[in-house]
């Protein structure tokens, strides 16, 4: 089967980075390789880079794209979540990082095949499972979870105010026979769902699907695990540029950039040079946004947030 993916905000993210002849980057969500060709060809020959995906089909398919590249040491692709970056770079290189690119959420890719089961589009097997060789998946979650972790998720995670009566819902439902497919899902979801609320918002199983993808996945967990560890593995001068699509991914991108750039000492105790405990300086005061003819172009364009900020050099 074949898919088109259009890479969201290709040029902003990579030019985030300031790519510099000879460097080591890493595309932490390789995808289908949009970021990782725009940095490859930026590189001109010269570096590297590595790019981590947790799908092995994403994998398999850089594999054939990048078999050139990669046969020159230009690109290294790694199957694994990128929560463990840091325990991998130190494997495969001994080159100081000189950025680190995040693209995150689910690749069209992963939504357009039915068999991944992460559409409320598609009538298919529930999964949601970025890496396929994990045991946690969509249906467990649906049949085994409690009553109390399905809503305390598809509230947290989904900001659906109706969780709790869609998760009483999917309890009910399941006591008869287990929820497997989507499409049975998403029959729940509306049936839990004041008809007046279902006529407005889109799909009103967008939330809840949201939601147990995010469980499944563990995503805004390794989302700041893996952040914290690019801080760490950056080079000074390096950069980190990340894009979100959602408000809680952007919170924790925010949250852990900020943090890292400000100190804890008391503003009015003199200091010489950077503070010792600031370790990033913020080179977007606002996240970057999709131009008009981006948006044009690709309409899960619209949420997208960009954010780069900067290794600080210290003496």
């Amino acid at each position: 089967m074949t898919f088109v993916h259009h890479t969201v905000l290709r040029q902003e993210a990579v030019d985030g980075l300031a790519v510099q002849a000879g460097g080591t980057y890493v595309d932490a969500t390789f995808g289908r390789g949009g970021h990782t060709a725009l940095l490859l060809a930026t590189l001109a020959g010269t570096g590297q880079v590595i790019a981590f995906d947790a799908d092995e089909a994403a994998i398999a398919a850089g594999k054939d794209r990048f078999a050139k590249e990669i046969a020159a040491n230009q690109l290294v692709l790694v199957h694994d979540n990128f929560r463990h970056l840091a325990r991998v770079l130190h494997q495969v290189t001994t080159a100081p990082i000189a950025g680190v690119l995040y693209d995150l959420g689910v690749s069209s890719p992963q939504f357009d095949d039915p068999s991944r089961g992460f559409s409320y589009r598609f009538d298919s097997p529930l999964d949601m499972r970025m890496d396929q060789s994990q045991a946690l998946s969509a249906q467990t979650i649906v049949n085994e979870w409690s009553q109390r972790e399905l809503s305390r998720i598809i509230h947290r995670y989904g900001e659906e105010r109706f969780a709790g009566a869609i998760a009483k819902r999917i309890v009910a439902r399941r006591e008869s026979a287990p929820i497997t497919t989507t499409g049975e899902l998403v029959d729940v979801i509306k049936e839990a769902i004041p008809a007046a609320a279902r006529r407005t918002g889109g799909n009103p199983a967008k939330r809840t699907f949201q939601a147990i993808r995010i469980a499944v996945n563990d995503e805004l967990g390794a989302l700041e695990d893996s952040l914290e560890e690019a801080v760490a593995v950056l080079g000074q001068g390096g950069r980190l540029s990340v894009i979100t699509f959602q408000s809680l991914e952007d919170r924790i991108v925010k949250h852990v950039m900020q943090r890292h750039a400000t100190s804890d000492l008391p503003p009015d105790l003199p200091v010489l040079g950077t503070p010792a405990d600031v370790d990033l300086k913020m080179i977007t005061r606002k996240p970057i946004r999709p131009n008009a003819a981006e948006l044009a172009a690709n309409r899960r364009a619209h949420s997208a947030r960009l954010r780069i900020a900067e290794k600080v050099k210290k003496d």
